[in-house]
């Protein structure tokens, strides 16, 4: 690591909206006891400084109740980007890492291993963590997003669609985007003043937007997926419960 590195300041923004379409109140759902942005606020602390960046005073009152951070921001954001950016203009910091607010078992080793390029690399602005997928079901769904990164790790594109393509299955290795992002305070600020691409609107995937004006986002396998759920639905609530229950975590 760069002497440099030493001296950044990283801090984790958490976007937590109340209004889920598929789990209304998703970030205080009750999970175990405590609401599901207590569990994701929990692991990040453990590591790195964060804030909830939220538009809606309950989410902000629990938060502050188990002695997080939080801050307000407009309801009229369109993409948790505008939101975690709204923050990050207010705040002292070089690197904003975006932890999505429904992942209670985020590993924080996970967000040390997507900064790390961040801090050896001074021209690297973006960086983001995939996983291997294993199953076919997987592999077929719209809502898993894949990734095809270059011989460097550079991301080549985004999708929802199966890529690359198997016609010769024995070459194609398929990765899960994982949505953690890591920018450079000075860049994410510039980035969410661009218009949408067409690219980004047709797969509904902002991150193409950075591709498509020339800027690099290094893939980084992540070394420690726990296969736990992130929460979108009532269904995802229960099988969290039942990972709780099954790994007796408090």
């Amino acid at each position: 690591m760069n002497m440099n590195s030493k001296k950044k300041k990283i801090v984790c923004i958490i976007p937590a909206r109340y209004g889920s379409t598929r789990l209304p109140g998703k970030p205080l759902a009750d999970l175990c006891g405590k609401p599901v942005i207590q569990w994701t606020c929990e692991q990040v602390g453990k590591r790195f400084d964060y804030i909830v960046a939220t538009d809606d005073e309950r989410i902000k009152k629990a938060v502050e109740s188990f002695g997080g951070k939080a801050m307000m921001t407009r309801k009229d954001h369109v993409s948790g980007s505008d939101r975690i950016a709204e923050v990050a203009e207010k705040i002292d910091a070089d690197i904003i890492v975006n932890v999505q607010g429904d992942e209670p078992f985020i590993n924080p080793n996970q967000i040390a291993e997507a900064v790390a390029p961040l801090l050896e690399e001074p021209d690297l602005m973006m960086s983001t963590l995939c996983r291997k997928i294993t199953s076919e079901h997987e592999l077929k769904k719209l809502g898993v997003v894949k990734v095809v990164f270059d011989n460097t790790g550079n991301a080549l594109y985004f999708s929802r669609s199966i890529i690359p393509y198997p016609r010769k299955a024995e070459y194609a290795k398929h990765y899960e985007h994982i949505g953690m992002y890591v920018y450079r305070k000075d860049f994410l600020l510039k980035y969410i003043q661009w218009e949408p691409t067409k690219k980004e609107l047709a797969e509904s995937l902002e991150q193409l937007r950075v591709l498509d004006n020339g800027y690099n986002i290094r893939v980084i396998e992540t070394k420690y997926d726990s296969g736990a759920p992130c929460i979108d639905t009532p269904e995802d609530l229960t099988q969290a419960k039942k990972y709780i229950e099954e790994n007796k975590l408090e």
